[in-house]
């Protein structure tokens, strides 16, 4: 005699199957490594250094003195 088998047991296992598979592929296509994530943070500190150290304080821009 044969198995009985729950359809929807297969069924919720074959979706799963197919939901961590996708997951595995965003992982690799999107994901960044903790190495890359704290480069990029470095770098935008120092643009956003570099950019402070230029200011000039008490020059107009838009009305509004800069610096104080």
């Amino acid at each position: 005699m044969a198995d009985v088998v729950n359809l929807n047991r297969f069924r919720k296992m074959r979706q799963k199957e197919e939901r961590e598979k996708s997951a595995e592929e965003n992982r690799v296509r999107f994901g960044r490594t903790k190495a890359e994530k704290q480069r990029d943070r470095q770098d935008a500190e120092r643009r956003k250094a570099d950019l402070d150290g230029k200011k000039v304080d008490g020059e107009k821009v838009g009305g509004e003195k800069v610096g104080e």
